[in-house]
């Protein structure tokens, strides 16, 4: 990649989500996000399991590609409701941090300690025994994972 383009959101932070349902982005990523794409976010999830943090200009990539489907496309349509009914459109306050929406923590168990996840264009965000949980017992990374990717080059 030229090094002079955006830089990938990788790797993981602990945080914490507050009283009043605020994440700090850990600097890790807070940097990435405002610099290069602004304050403005928008936050969402598909399952309710977790929380997914979108720089505003990947989220309307995004939405441009979902554009290109036919509107009554049935996956289309159940990936809008979903990312409608828990989104809303959020802005890094000075000290890096954004609301969370009600519904969303408690769906999504916001509260205590959190694992915030890079994933190249987009964080994520976990209740820290949910992921664990997701991570080594509900989806372990198996033999056959690991041939996928290797068709892959990785």
């Amino acid at each position: 990649m030229d090094e002079s383009g955006p830089k990938g959101l990788r790797g993981s932070a602990p945080t914490r989500i507050d009283d009043k349902g605020r994440l700090k982005i850990p600097t890790l990523f807070r940097g990435l996000i405002q610099d290069q794409r602004g304050p403005d976010v928008f936050v969402t999830s598909v399952t309710g399991e977790s929380v997914r943090i979108y720089p505003m200009s990947v989220w309307l990539e995004v939405e441009q590609r979902l554009s290109k489907m036919p509107a009554n496309h049935p996956s289309r349509l159940k990936f809008l409701d979903r990312v409608s009914y828990y989104g809303q459109e959020s802005e890094l306050d000075p000290q890096g941090r954004i609301v969370v929406p009600q519904l969303l923590r408690d769906s999504a168990a916001m509260t205590g300690d959190v694992s915030v996840l890079g994933l190249q264009n987009h964080l994520a965000v976990w209740n820290q025994k949910r992921l664990t949980e997701r991570l080594f017992k509900k989806e372990p990374f198996t033999d056959e994972d690991g041939r996928v990717l290797s068709g892959f080059g990785i």
